[in-house]
């Protein structure tokens, strides 16, 4: 199974482009699409399953053509967006019961398919709770459901962990990662870096409606060697720090700060390289990319 998108691009009326001339390729596994907001990651995503229409380029899944075959395509796609719509007065499995009978599926493929993903996503104990009564992390999980019902080829999920607290995106991510492990693609469109280097082993760099770079995490970290820094700085000297460089962290010590910055020089005297991190090579890259008028 493979996604080909090819010269795609997406104008607004007004002239905004939200994307410009998007090639990429996106195979079995889990594949990372980082960006910040308003990059056009949502805009891409939802071209990729076919709820808007590009204004020019085309996107090729499993070799066909996603205009040609919107409903071949849908069948084997499958989206959860960041808010998706819920019955809150519906139990867990009666939720999942009303997508599976939207999809055509029979009364005893229903009742094994509904226990055996609850028991997937670890809400099998819970699945008589009302879906408005569960937790943040909860939902997500029963969102991830809804989309494997049918077993669909393609799982494509924006920005899966927003407001998440730390141990439910740890076990959203673990959820992720296991899926693609079986043979499925899964596209994880997110700003948050962390999400990337959990669970990603390829992944592109989206940003103002370009692919500014792809490949392995480990090789955009790699871009960034030579540029991170750690500085010691007083109050007085934080603010021009922040003024004048992208600052990844800044711990207190005992005169002031500890910073972590990006630059492609020592920025000051007593600078000591630091190993980049992937956040590290995420900012350096965004820094590095020159502003474009009318691009997202």
């Amino acid at each position: 199974m493979r996604i080909e998108i090819q010269g795609l691009s997406k104008r607004y009326r007004g002239g905004f482009h939200a994307l410009r001339d998007v090639d990429l390729e996106i195979g079995s596994g889990m594949f990372g699409l980082l960006g910040p907001n308003g990059a056009g990651k949502t805009t891409l995503i939802r071209i990729l399953v076919t709820l808007l229409k590009a204004t020019s380029g085309r996107v090729l899944v499993d070799g066909m053509d996603i205009d040609r075959h919107r409903a071949q395509v849908r069948r084997m796609v499958s989206y959860l967006p960041q808010e998706f719509s819920r019955f809150p007065r519906l139990a867990a499995w009666e939720v999942l019961d009303y997508q599976a009978c939207l999809r055509g599926l029979g009364r005893r493929e229903r009742r094994e398919g509904i226990d055996r993903l609850l028991e997937l996503v670890g809400l099998f104990e819970v699945r008589d709770r009302q879906a408005g009564k569960l937790s943040g992390g909860m939902k997500r999980r029963l969102g991830i459901a809804q989309t494997l019902i049918g077993d669909p080829s393609i799982l494509v999920v924006d920005e899966p962990t927003v407001g998440l607290d730390p141990q439910e995106r740890l076990r959203f991510r673990n959820l992720l990662a296991d899926l693609a492990r079986g043979g499925i693609v899964i596209l994880l469109s997110t700003h948050i870096v962390g999400d990337i280097s959990s669970t990603c082993t390829d992944m592109a760099l989206l940003n103002r409606g370009r692919i500014s770079w792809r490949g392995p995490p480990a090789g955009l970290i790699d871009s960034a060697r030579g540029r991170v820094w750690k500085v010691a700085a007083s109050h007085a000297e934080l603010d021009g720090l922040k003024e004048r460089f992208a600052v990844v962290s800044t711990v207190p010590s005992v005169d002031g700060y500890e910073v972590r910055l990006v630059a492609a020089e020592p920025p000051a005297a007593s600078a000591e390289a630091a190993a980049p991190g992937l956040e590290d090579a995420y900012l350096h890259h965004l820094q590095s990319i020159e502003p474009e008028g009318g691009s997202a």
